[in-house]
């Protein structure tokens, strides 16, 4: 083969050289309300709680009741964070206190719908933890219901504000990079932390309870463009868990594609990667860890390295509970509502029926979490 041919064959493998570029101004921290400082009351003090409470507390905010099915729990998580806020024994009077504008519910998914609803029907506006229901019905009828009383209804996927996912997602929506046509995510790490706890019972604990941030990702930057999805689970050899710690999840998009590789039986050597191209650019953001990301932005212009700042804990949670506290401000939905959350469970949802039958699986042809088809 002559050195023409071989050019030929590998100059599109091949990348030119770019010059160094200034990164754009891109707004991805976690968004603070102007002067709006409501009353908050958080149910639910459980483990994921201390991250919640640490993040208002760095951003001023007040959380003035507690409540939780153990007083003890709550009475300890009060004197943690805020002393001078009132442990409620009953959780109607929490909800029934007019002076509480905004409730953080974050009790587990599976007894988390019915105080959702009393919340609303109190008059209350919410932040629900993730993942927001376990059937697609349920969460249309609480938004529905949302809408009625007049409240918002927002979900706590604290993951959009992770610094290098938020600088993505605004990039993206900004146009920097053109329409996406890809995007592929890839996590390397060890959850088996998770062996012997409540996690080790939920079934596909990978491509739900975890993999909903990156669902959510996804469908924060292609909206209603995804179209189908074909995914697999296995347990990794050696794991102690009993549920599988790996997965993978192949989306169809309209005009492009997506993936999603969660190895979560890794040992050592962690390492977070991901890609977005789009028709006038690309994105990479790649570190050891979810917590450490470097950004790189390629286009016609050149290359560029934004410097971010803030951490995925705790920064992702002030970056939830402020998009919803704006969006009270400016009285408009939040970017983290519940009817947008409902298009990241389609795809979960999705993933789950396509591991469990083996077929690629229609978004929107499984309503719940057991897949059963609409």
């Amino acid at each position: 083969m002559s050195g023409d041919s071989a050019d030929t064959d590998t100059y599109a493998l091949k990348s030119g050289d770019l010059p160094k570029i200034s990164a754009p101004q891109i707004a991805y921290q976690p968004p603070m309300p102007r002067s709006y400082r409501p009353r908050i009351g958080l149910i639910g003090t459980g483990g994921i709680s201390d991250s919640h409470l640490d993040a208002y507390r760095s951003a001023g905010w007040d959380v003035v009741a507690f409540w939780n099915r153990s007083q003890d729990k709550a009475r300890q998580k009060a004197a943690k964070f805020y002393p001078t806020a009132k442990v409620h024994e009953d959780l109607d009077d929490l909800l029934t206190d007019g002076s509480i504008d905004v409730v953080d519910i974050t009790l587990p998914t599976e007894v988390r719908a019915p105080v959702v609803r009393a919340a609303i029907l109190a008059g209350k506006h919410v932040l629900s933890q993730k993942p927001f229901v376990s059937d697609l019905s349920t969460g249309e009828e609480l938004v529905r219901l949302a809408e009625q009383q007049g409240v918002y209804l927002a979900v706590n996927q604290n993951g959009r504000w992770a610094p290098h996912m938020a600088w993505i997602r605004e990039a993206c929506r900004a146009g920097i990079i053109g329409d996406v046509l890809s995007i592929h995510a890839a996590v390397h790490w060890n959850h088996g932390w998770t062996a012997g706890t409540p996690f080790d019972e939920i079934e596909d604990l990978i491509l739900y309870d975890f993999g909903i941030h990156w669902f959510d990702f996804l469908a924060s930057l292609v909206g209603n463009r995804a179209q189908s999805v074909f995914a697999t689970a296995a347990k990794a050899r050696g794991q102690a868990n009993k549920v599988p710690l790996m997965a993978q999840a192949q989306i169809r998009l309209d005009g492009g594609q997506a993936s999603l590789v969660f190895d979560g039986g890794v040992p050592r050597g962690a390492l977070d990667t991901t890609y977005v191209s789009g028709t006038g650019g690309s994105i990479l953001s790649q570190g050891p860890d979810l917590g450490a990301q470097s950004v790189t932005l390629t286009t016609a212009k050149g290359i560029a390295r934004p410097t971010l700042t803030g951490t995925w804990f705790n920064d992702g949670f002030r970056g939830a509970m402020g998009e919803l506290l704006c969006a009270i401000e400016d009285d408009r939905e939040p970017s983290n509502s519940a009817r947008d959350n409902l298009n990241s469970l389609a795809l979960a949802f999705a993933a789950i029926h396509s591991r469990q039958s083996g077929q690629e699986t229609a978004v929107g042809h499984a309503r719940n979490l057991h897949a059963a088809p609409a």
